[in-house]
């Protein structure tokens, strides 16, 4: 089911009886089979890869200028593996696992049980309109969930393309496409979902957070932020330089991975530069004309990436244009930017805090690893790190002192390029993570199932009457806890350097007492 063109906002009843319909769905079927589960992610995948050459379109009609190639590699291609492991395990993942062993000489028998939440609703953002709708709807479906997806308005030509063939392949009590305007994404976060997943900006993240916690509707939020670079003081240069920036240049730079800064030894940022520069000229001969350069998603965005540099230059940062030869950019007509280096940047510049989604890297210079650490930790937590150079001291400093959503080391993205791994931010950056178990288990609810065959009640202690026998229990209970902890504390104390900072000392009862 779709919305039709997409002009109007849909009624908010009509979005609430469509959710109704999966939730009274779930509700009489009861949590599916495993069988029942790979049939939905099967229909998923050949939804996906039957149609990718119509999604493919679609989405080249909403950029204006994306390879097809590219779409059909990143958003199909790219999420098949993540989704068969997905598929090929969940089984075993839906087994209860036995907690308390021990205890089941005794009589007590424990487990934890896996069961789906019931219907997730999937809000879904414009860089990857068909990737990020569909890997955690896969993983939503291998947890035994129903699914309702809000597709981005950005890219309503691929909207209305997903949605048509959603309701080809599904029935809507299993999966049901939303198309609209933002009014309508703004009614979709407010309905009363089991779980809302949310890949966005942090901006925006705070308003579906907002909306959910009106039913208490547990949220995943997959945001963005400024990814930093690292160079290590001994890294090869000319080999990775290349590698940096066509990590940025991804989908024109419209990537919440993309790196936003990169840090280089100071008294190699020039050869940094050139070396980059000349990456970007090999891989881009044309911009303007080149069906491989993705252009800005939209007016908006276009301005915005602009703004940023412009703000930048008029501050005094020194911006290297790699513009090929005889090219005039930027060109509004194809909303396409010329990739940059921006250098001599400081705080006082919008490119410093904003996350800038384009084809522009700033670069910057570092005597010490600790000046990075404080730079980093000075600000909100990043979705990535990445790390070029050995897995030395200082790559293992870095990770220890630092906080982000993951770590790649020489490689663009790699952390998230394995089911086995989970992806997530952390603090500005997101909450929860997907891709493979993560993904299960946060479309689940892990519930314990307790059972007992002991003579008596086990937790009948708490509750009255207090006899003398439950109150010397409790005193002993106490007073053994507490002498446990003290010598603990007693040991470590003992082993720290008396100068060390920020060690607190808790007084020490004297023996007897």
């Amino acid at each position: 089911m779709a919305l039709g063109d997409g002009k109007s906002s849909e009624p908010e009843n009509s979005l609430r009886s469509r959710l109704l319909l999966q939730q009274q769905a779930f509700l009489a079927e009861g949590p599916p089979s495993a069988a029942v589960r790979r049939h939905r992610i099967d229909r998923l995948v050949a939804l996906l890869f039957e149609n990718a050459d119509a999604l493919a379109q679609a989405m080249l009609a909403d950029y204006g200028s994306r390879s097809p190639v590219a779409s059909v590699m990143t958003e199909i291609v790219g999420i098949g593996s993540t989704i068969e492991y997905t598929r090929n395990n969940l089984e075993r993942w839906m087994r209860p696992r036995r907690a308390l062993p021990g205890y089941r000489l005794f009589g007590v028998r424990a487990e934890v049980e896996p069961s789906p939440k019931g219907v997730v609703g999937i809000i879904g953002p414009w860089n990857f309109p068909v990737n990020l709708v569909a890997l955690p709807a896969a993983e939503a479906f291998a947890a035994g969930n129903r699914v309702m997806i809000k597709m981005s308005e950005v890219t309503s030509h691929t909207a209305e393309v997903f949605a048509d063939l959603a309701a080809r392949y599904f029935d809507p009590s299993e999966l049901d496409v939303v198309v609209g305007p933002i009014e309508v994404g703004a009614q979709f976060a407010a309905l009363p979902f089991d779980h809302l997943f949310f890949t966005g900006s942090p901006s925006v993240g705070r308003l579906i957070q907002r909306a959910a916690s009106e039913h208490l509707v547990p949220v995943t939020l997959e945001l963005g932020g400024k990814n930093p670079v690292v160079m290590g003081q001994n890294a090869d240069i000319d080999r990775y330089a290349g590698r940096i920036a066509n990590a940025r240049l991804v989908n024109g730079g419209q990537v919440c991975l993309c790196p936003d800064y990169v840090f280089v030894p100071t008294e190699r940022v020039e050869e940094f530069c050139q070396a980059a520069s000349a990456a970007i000229r090999r891989m881009l001969p044309s911009v303007v004309n080149s069906p491989d350069f993705t252009s800005s998603v939209n007016d908006a965005n276009y301005e915005r990436v602009l703004g940023l540099l412009e703000d930048a230059r008029e501050k005094g940062a020194h911006i290297i244009s790699i513009a090929p030869p005889g090219e005039t950019l930027p060109d509004r007509a194809t909303r396409k930017i010329a990739p940059a280096l921006v250098t001599n940047v400081d705080g006082s510049m919008r490119i410093a805090s904003d996350e800038i989604f384009g084809p522009l890297l700033v670069v910057m210079g570092y005597r010490e690893l600790d000046e990075v650490i404080t730079y980093i930790n000075e600000r909100p937590s990043p979705l990535a790190i990445y790390w070029y150079g050995d897995d030395n001291d200082d790559f293992r400093h870095l990770v220890k002192r630092t906080r982000s959503g993951g770590v790649s080391r020489n490689d663009f993205a790699l952390h998230m390029a394995f089911p086995q791994t989970p992806f997530g931010g952390v603090g500005k950056s997101g909450m929860g993570a997907y891709h493979g178990k993560a993904g299960f288990d946060a479309f689940s609810h892990h519930r314990p199932v307790v059972g007992s065959a002991l003579p008596f009640s086990f937790t009948g202690l708490a509750a009255p009457p207090y006899s003398r026998s439950k109150t010397a229990m409790a005193k002993f209970s106490v007073w053994s806890t507490r002498r446990k902890a003290r010598r603990r504390l007693a040991r470590f104390q003992q082993s720290q350097s008396p100068t060390r900072d920020g060690l607190i000392t808790v007084p020490m009862r004297q023996r007897g007492r």
